[in-house]
């Protein structure tokens, strides 16, 4: 099983000392021990090889042609296999150490066995030199792309820097980066693709990339790493804060359409997440790289990854901040609709919702909708009374009218004459 491991992990890599195989596949083992007769094991079977020592001392094994065909075996095939290291011989015949790795080389599989090594991913999690193709003739190459999404991070593209380059041309490569991840995917509708953009993640199943790369599961495109490593501590550190002053139009998000005040939440969905590390800080942290080192740009904590990767002020915030913009709304439009509630005139008293209504309802209007409820009801009552005493006195006097003249009549019946 040790055997297969290191033939994978060097299919992948092409190159890598002990140390990297030990901290990539065995971290809990004390030292590189075991690794080492692992590979004196191949070795002997004819599948790996020393191609050179490295001026720490470290011995950098490669595989050989046959190493590299049970490699390819053993991997999955949508995993690339890296390229054969040859071994070259000078005019006698005798075997010349190579010299196709350098530092830059060392850092980037350096990189990939402290994140393994930390519990992101396994050595088939991660890939090389993945190629992004651009329409204007330019492939951006990535150092590392990660696959660890059992540790929260389904995807991410890891460029691994050693301070020997301008800050200039690390915004370029995020550039590219934002210009591929913007990219139609084929058949996709302009016009719908459009449409998806104010629509926040609806805009990605347009988009190349998600054919691709997995959901990130997270607001934004794919997360990209800068790794940096080398110089001083405050070199490293005036690097990183230089990508970030002159990359912000690439990470920082923006408002979020049509907000109201009081939201400040921030719109990641068309943004490249950007965090950076450096390998020193990574190897002095008793929890590598799954301590709090990593920063997110655009702010000033050191992090987990998962922390760092988080979006506690996009799409969260804005749910919360929207449903409290929407009862402050409702709030001011209630203390509004209150203020114009009638006031009964008799009693003083502020009408009910149901004969406010009521009176709205009426098209006409009177000293009637200008009492509320009760003092109507009174006033009806009242009303209905004085027209029941008004009617009862009309229909008397009308009665005392039409009623017949009685003429007196005398003790013995007889209608006295006069």
């Amino acid at each position: 099983m040790r055997r297969q491991e290191v033939l994978k992990a060097l299919g992948i890599f092409q190159r890598a000392t002990p140390e990297h195989l030990w901290r990539m596949l065995r971290p809990a083992d004390r030292h590189d021990r075991c690794t080492r007769d692992t590979l004196n094991a191949l070795k002997e079977q004819g599948k790996v090889r020393v191609e050179a020592r490295l001026k720490s001392g470290h011995q950098l094994w490669v595989l050989t042609e046959k190493g590299r065909k049970e490699a390819k075996q053993l991997l999955p095939r949508n995993v690339r296999v890296s390229a054969l290291c040859r071994q070259a011989y000078d005019a006698k015949g005798k075997p010349v150490p190579g010299e196709g790795y350098d530092e830059h080389a060392a850092a980037v599989t350096s990189t990939a066995a402290v994140l393994t090594g930390a519990g992101y991913g396994t050595p088939l999690s991660w890939q090389t030199e993945i190629a992004h193709r651009l329409p204007y003739g330019y492939t951006q190459y990535a150092d590392l792309t990660m696959r660890a999404p059992d540790a929260g991070v389904p995807a991410m593209l890891l460029e691994v820097d050693r301070v020997n380059e301008p800050v200039d041309d690390l915004v370029d490569k995020l550039r590219r980066y934002h210009d591929w991840f913007e990219l139609l995917a084929p058949k996709a509708d302009p016009a719908k693709e459009k449409v998806a953009r104010r629509r926040g993640a609806a805009v990605h199943d347009f988009r190349l990339w998600s054919r691709i790369y997995p959901a990130t599961g997270r607001e934004g495109y794919v997360p990209a790493a800068f790794v940096f490593t080398g110089k001083t501590a405050a070199q490293r550190e005036s690097r990183m804060q230089r990508l970030e002053h002159a990359a912000r139009v690439y990470f920082a998000g923006k408002p979020y359409p049509g907000r109201g005040a009081g939201v400040t939440a921030v719109d990641y969905h068309q943004a490249v997440p950007v965090v950076v590390t450096e390998l020193e800080r990574i190897t002095a942290d008793p929890a590598g790289a799954a301590g709090a080192v990593w920063r997110r740009l655009g702010r000033d904590e050191w992090q987990t990854l998962s922390e760092a990767l988080d979006n506690p002020d996009g799409d969260r915030l804005y749910r919360v901040e929207l449903q409290e913009a929407r009862r402050r709304q409702a709030e001011r439009e209630a203390a509004h609709r209150e203020a114009q509630r009638p006031v009964c005139t008799r009693c003083g008293n502020k009408f009910s919702d149901d004969r406010w209504q009521e009176t709205t309802r009426s098209s006409w209007s009177g000293e009637w909708d200008r009492l509320c409820g009760p003092c109507a009801r009174e006033a009806a009552d009242r009303a209905e009374a004085e027209r029941v005493a008004r009617r009862q006195a009309e229909e008397a006097e009308r009665a005392a009218a039409e009623a017949p003249a009685v003429k007196p009549r005398s003790r013995f019946g007889i209608t006295r004459r006069r």
